[in-house]
Formats: C-alpha cells, sequence, structure tokens
C-alpha cells in the first residue's frame, strides 16, 4: 500500500523506487520455471475441495531471510521435480512433437543449472533443500 497522500488534481504522483534487479541465477531459474510451465498444460482441476486452515510459521528473527530464501529454494526444486514428472509421462505417452521435448528437456536442463547455481551461490546444496515431514517421509523424492 502506499504512505503518500493522494496527488491533488494536476499534480504528478512520484514515481514508486524501482525493484532490485535479481541476480543472474535467480533470473534464469525464474525464466526457465516460466518456460517450463509454459510448456507443459494444466491438468484437469478437481472439484473444489474446502480450504485447510493455514498454519503459522514461527522463525527467529536472526535467520528469517535464510530460511525463507531456503523455503523458496525448495519449492522450485519441487516444481521442478513435478514438472520433469509430468514431461516425461507425456513425452512415454508420445504426446509432445521431438520438437517439444528438445525444447522441454533443454528448459529443465536450465532449470536444475540455475537452480543448483542459486543454491551454490548460498552455500546449499539440492539435497538441503529435502524438508523432513516426520512420518510421511521427506518431501522431495530421491533422486538417482
Amino acid at each position: 500500500m502506499n504512505d503518500e497522500a493522494d496527488p491533488a488534481p494536476g499534480e504528478r504522483r512520484s514515481p514508486p523506487e524501482p525493484l532490485p534487479e535479481a541476480s543472474p541465477p535467480l533470473r534464469r531459474a525464474g525464466t526457465a520455471l516460466n518456460d517450463a510451465f509454459r510448456l507443459l498444460q494444466a491438468p484437469p482441476t478437481p472439484a473444489d475441495e474446502p480450504p485447510r486452515p493455514a498454519r503459522r510459521l514461527r522463525t527467529d528473527h536472526e535467520s528469517v531471510e535464510e530460511d525463507l530464501l531456503k523455503l523458496v529454494l525448495t519449492v522450485v526444486e519441487l516444481l521442478r521435480q513435478l514438472i520433469e514428472r509430468q514431461a516425461l509421462r507425456r513425452v512415454d505417452a508420445g504426446d509432445l512433437t521431438d520438437d517439444q521435448e528438445e525444447e522441454l528437456g533443454a528448459t529443465l536442463m536450465a532449470l536444475h543449472d540455475a537452480l543448483s547455481d542459486l543454491c551454490a551461490e548460498h552455500g546449499y546444496t539440492l539435497q538441503d533443500l529435502n524438508l523432513d515431514l516426520g512420518p510421511l517421509g521427506p518431501l522431495l523424492p530421491r533422486e538417482e
């Protein structure tokens, strides 16, 4: 929300401050993830289910940035793996042309590389992103 009052008629509002420029690995990861989403059609949506109540996340002040960064990287890795599995299913089913398979493969490889670079930049490995869900097991399947 903007804290400034609305300008008087005929006056100009000062332009908003520009957002900080994303690092090249982050930009590549975002572009590759966007391309992967674009290349895969969304599955049909199931019947509406009632929403579950949200849970609160408690973190200490010193580690909130690192925890948030690790959570975002984990979500991106989870999405990358899900898109990769869906892509493999579509390839096996013969739903994609050779050109689409080639483009999807290159996009997924670029996303993996960009995510690996981001992890290395912040001192993580892709294995560090796996969350232990207790009795449910790990969030991310083990990569072979």
